[in-house]
């Protein structure tokens, strides 16, 4: 679109299905960089990316010409194909259903990036429910706690 300027700054936050801990060092950076590069692919400029090992966090510059739901899309479905196809994980990896994704202005953004390059060092003091949590307070963001931790329930043969 010419003649169309933005300046939008996204933090995006998600799980591993049922919050299971599978991502591991030894194969973290690697998932991290495919990632990085779904996001640069469909025209967006990574500025961060760290996780623990149940969910990852994303700072990205997000361009209008795609919807942030349809970004999510493309990187949760293609890293978990990724993912089944190297073999990093025994059985099929998943991620869970939904996402956070929260805005920042210019001037937040290297505080931004702190955050998330120091994940290891904030978990050992919250877990991941009380910092998702705190990011839906935060930002205001209306939620039921009910459906956003809620685990997936399993049937008799699954």
């Amino acid at each position: 679109m010419a003649n169309t300027y933005t300046q939008i700054h996204i933090q995006a936050v998600f799980s591993v299905q049922n919050r299971s801990c599978l991502l591991r060092k030894a194969w973290k950076n690697e998932l991290f960089k495919y990632i990085s590069g779904i996001i640069q692919n469909n025209g967006h400029k990574v500025l961060a990316i760290n996780g623990m090992p149940d969910h990852v966090h994303v700072f990205f510059g997000l361009r209008p010409k795609q919807s942030l739901s349809d970004l999510m899309q493309d990187i949760k479905g293609d890293s978990s194909k990724w993912i089944n196809q190297k073999g990093f994980i025994n059985g099929r990896f998943s991620w869970q259903e939904g996402f956070g994704g929260f805005s920042y202005s210019k001037s937040q953004v290297n505080q931004v990036i702190d955050y998330i390059r120091d994940q290891e060092m904030h978990h050992r003091r919250k877990s991941f429910k009380e910092e998702y949590l705190e990011f839906l307070e935060k930002f205001e963001v209306p939620y039921d706690e009910r459906y956003v931790f809620k685990s997936v329930e399993y049937t008799e043969g699954d």
